[in-house]
């Protein structure tokens, strides 16, 4: 076999679909049928966008013209700009051939190329098999390459409708603590009168969350990189429901953020942060909270939430819980620095 590593146009459809079908096989494969992958649309959208933050390049892996497997390239261009971001799909039966290692060398040697030091991926695996997924086909696959455990994430699913009367109770459980602050959310672009704050809290949760070994460095705010995300939702046709904590100044003291994907009918969690200052009056929470509430009162049909959080983070894992999610899956943040 001479693999061929051909980088595809983002606007040649028949080239972004047989990325996609080499993706979504090998991804179902080591997570199981029923894995939350991107859909066809959204990573074609994703491809297609020009963006100023982050530069991707998509390959597909091809074996005298069959396509073999999909790999990609993230590198950012405003922060962290010493990353590189990697992935290899390989399908089920292509495996065992030397496709992903060749494929990999050829994506560190582009990371070194684009002067980058630190190459980060990620793998997934059933959160039966434990926290060092030993055994798994992606973290052994990483380990042979020499790629570290930099975070253990545990994914965790929230089965919809949430039962009101809980979201009630815990509210009124953190009514003392929250006294003092406004919640407000709201669908869509976050709000001019407060994207400044917003953007403040975005930037830092990365670094503010347990970041682990990952040689990562606070990114900075960012309002326009706000809005080209925004502007990437719109046209993946996803849905953004935001809420915040305010202070009596009207100072953002908390974030949260729910993206609706309309293709797979699930909720996913991204960011949800407390100021530094603020921290102990259980706005996490509370920002949780009106979000789930906006959420199934605008998107009955929705039928569960994800979220990711640090296996370490003890404090957001256990609000979580108390809402109602329970483990699903395991992740790794992979982390190799290039020499």
């Amino acid at each position: 076999m001479t693999l061929q590593i051909s980088r595809i146009d983002p606007f040649d459809t028949a080239a972004v679909d047989a990325w996609w079908d080499a993706y979504a096989a090998a991804q179902r494969e080591d997570r199981g049928p029923m894995a939350t992958v991107w859909s066809r649309e959204e990573i074609r959208h994703q491809f297609q966008q020009e963006s100023r933050t982050t530069e991707r390049r998509a390959y597909l892996l091809l074996d005298d013209d069959a396509v073999v497997g999909a790999a990609g390239l993230a590198l950012p261009l405003k922060d962290n700009t010493h990353v590189a971001n990697i992935s290899i799909e390989v399908p089920p039966a292509e495996r065992r051939r030397g496709i992903g290692s060749t494929a990999l060398t050829f994506l560190e040697g582009e990371a070194v190329t684009a002067g980058r030091t630190t190459v980060r991926s990620d793998a997934s695996w059933p959160y039966e098999l434990g926290a060092d997924g030993g055994g798994s086909p992606g973290r052994e696959f990483a380990r042979c390459h020499g790629y570290a455990l930099a975070l253990g994430d545990v994914q965790s699913r929230l089965a919809l409708p949430v039962d009101l009367a809980l979201l009630d109770s815990i509210g009124e459980d953190i009514a003392p603590a929250v006294e003092g602050y406004t919640l407000r959310s709201w669908i869509g672009p976050v709000p001019e009168d407060v994207i400044e704050d917003w953007a403040v809290l975005d930037a830092s949760i990365d670094t503010e969350a347990p970041s682990g070994d990952l040689d990562i460095e606070q990114a900075t705010p960012d309002v326009d990189g706000v809005r080209e995300t925004e502007s990437l939702l719109a046209q993946q046709r996803r849905i953004s429901l935001g809420a915040v904590a305010l202070t009596p100044n009207r100072e953002v003291a908390a974030y949260s953020q729910l993206v609706i994907s309309r293709d797979d009918g699930n909720a996913y969690q991204w960011g949800t942060l407390v100021r530094g200052s603020d921290r102990g009056h259980r706005l996490g929470t509370a920002v949780k909270i009106a979000n789930l509430r906006l959420l199934q009162s605008t998107a009955a049909h929705t039928r569960a939430v994800y979220t990711y959080n640090a296996e370490s983070n003890v404090h957001m894992r256990a609000v979580n819980t108390r809402l109602g999610f329970i483990p699903s899956e395991r992740m790794a943040e992979l982390q190799k620095r290039l020499s």
